[in-house]
């Protein structure tokens, strides 16, 4: 899902064409393209914004654009933002989380800015067993579900992550930062955060109360770097 391949539908094209490329923080490049039998770059990391001259085809610099699911907010800001609260790891909450079969399952902050809310969360695995990561979900759900269907339950999409982790080995820890559209919580409803183990039963869940969420840091409060 990270990587682009551009080939030729035929050789030796005469004219010159041009690529543009929009990536996932936001950032639009676009490139001049000819026909090479023996191209001079065959590899370019999107994030290099320094190029070695016109003949090596890479864009200086990256000019910045809007994605509609990030509403107003900049894309490579909400991702300074993310790996700003990844960097300062404060645990700014203390009483949510859930912890069963040697693994643990905390939330340890949540920030608000600008339409979005960032959830920073943790796992330790006390245990010598690997953990694979199945999923994480957010979902909205009845405090009182009797028989709990798909309409008592609003699943909410986490619109980036910051160090998605798929396996968090014995012995070891792992942190995520989840932006999310912001939201807030009806009376009868709480917020359920879960992670699921592939191929395993040592689920973990918490929960998130509505005055949890309104409690959260304003960005203001962070140092971006």
């Amino acid at each position: 899902k990270n990587v682009l391949r551009v080939k030729s539908a035929f050789k030796s094209f005469k004219q010159e064409t041009n690529l543009s490329v929009i990536t996932e923080d936001g950032s639009y490049y676009s490139f001049n393209v000819k026909f090479a039998k023996e191209p001079l770059l065959l590899n370019i990391e999107m994030t290099d914004f320094l190029h070695d001259g016109e003949a090596v085809n890479r864009p200086n610099n990256a000019q910045e654009i809007y994605l509609e699911r990030l509403g107003s907010e900049s894309p490579m800001l909400v991702k300074l933002i993310m790996k700003s609260i990844y960097k300062q790891n404060k645990r700014e909450i203390k009483h949510i989380g859930s912890k069963r079969f040697g693994v643990q399952f905390l939330l340890k902050s949540i920030y608000a800015n600008n339409g979005l809310l960032y959830f920073h969360t943790e796992l330790k695995n006390t245990s010598n067993i690997p953990f694979d990561v199945d999923y994480v979900s957010f979902k909205i759900v009845d405090k009182k579900v009797i028989k709990r269907t798909a309409m008592q339950e609003q699943v909410l999409e986490p619109l980036r992550a910051q160090n998605y982790v798929t396996v968090v080995h014995g012995k070891q820890s792992e942190r995520t930062v989840f932006a999310l559209e912001k939201f807030t919580i009806p009376d009868d409803k709480q917020l359920v955060i879960e992670i699921a183990e592939k191929e395993g039963g040592r689920h973990q869940s918490f929960v998130v109360e509505n005055e949890d969420i309104v409690r959260a840091n304003v960005i203001d409060e962070l140092s971006i770097q």
